[in-house]
């Protein structure tokens, strides 16, 4: 039995400390990575993952933009 991740997470900005919800951006069978994205009122980007540890850091170094996780 696998535990479904989270649609939505909530942290504290990292610029200006608001509170920031970020979204689960893709549902998939995939197990080895959950990539979420939100954007604070301040305009900053929040990445978080999680999963397998290697592929989690790639996608927080990607920045967001054009990473994908491939089988």
């Amino acid at each position: 039995m696998s535990l479904k991740p989270s649609r939505t997470l909530t942290f504290k900005c990292k610029a200006c400390a608001k509170p920031v919800t970020v979204y689960l951006q893709k549902v998939s069978a995939c197990s080895h990575i959950h990539p979420y994205q939100g954007i604070c009122s301040c305009g900053q980007v929040l990445l978080h993952a999680t999963g397998q540890k290697n592929i989690v850091d790639s996608y927080l170094a990607s920045g967001g933009t054009g990473w994908s996780h491939h089988h």
